[in-house]
């Protein structure tokens, strides 16, 4: 599954580009937020989340990067949002975030950054939907892959097999044809991408080529 990250959208004519993602055949929109104070970026919140949910039906998965994501949560999930992800890294205690996404009806997912290891989910994976590896350290789009980040895929993916779940992996960062089937290949079924797709001719031919999964 592909999740079109809108950070590397155009943002003066995003119901356009939102028309191309789902002409596209991409199943999802990744959603970044940023606070400016978890990473050293500022981007869009609540408003933009809602009008982008009343002009499409693509799943939107919402990827906060704030300081305090407990304190938002139920208002993204009443935006619109349908997957939920925010760090362990962040200050908001995790259980009870999780909690509150649930209750609010979207999705709960875990992200962690490149540094932070596999087994710091394992005691939360009975009550995820996905978890979020970060394959570059979270702030800016058009970072390099991290090579070493697709051990950690393997490593979760393992045990989310051995205790019998249905949990997704999602990678996000320097994704495109050739990370993505390295990733795929160690287990990720989600695969975000922004550069790579938006800046290619053909966008569903792109999308495509980060689906194989024979390399």
């Amino acid at each position: 599954m592909v999740s079109a990250s809108v950070l590397s959208a155009d943002m003066l004519n995003l119901e356009k580009e939102i028309k191309r993602i789902e002409n596209s055949g991409i199943e999802m929109l990744h959603f970044d937020v940023m606070d400016g104070v978890f990473v050293n970026n500022i981007t869009y919140g609540l408003p933009v989340l809602e009008q982008v949910r009343k002009s499409t039906d693509l799943i939107l998965d919402v990827h906060l990067m704030i300081t305090d994501p407990l304190k938002y949560v139920r208002r993204f999930a009443a935006c619109g949002a349908d997957y939920i992800s925010f760090h362990t890294e962040s200050e908001s205690d995790i259980s009870e975030t999780i909690g509150a996404i649930k209750e609010s009806g979207a999705k709960p997912a875990i992200a962690i950054k490149p540094a932070t290891s596999a087994e710091s989910v394992f005691d939360y994976l009975e009550r995820l939907d996905m978890v979020l590896v970060m394959t570059v350290e979270p702030g800016f789009g058009g970072q390099s892959f991290i090579p070493e980040t697709v051990e950690k895929v393997r490593i979760i993916r393992q045990k989310i097999n051995e205790l019998g779940l249905e949990v997704k992996v999602e990678v996000d960062g320097g994704i495109n044809s050739d990370t993505a089937a390295r990733t795929s290949a160690a287990g990720a079924d989600v695969l975000v991408s922004g550069s790579y797709l938006f800046s290619a001719e053909n966008m569903a031919e792109a999308a495509g080529k980060l689906r194989r999964t024979d390399i």
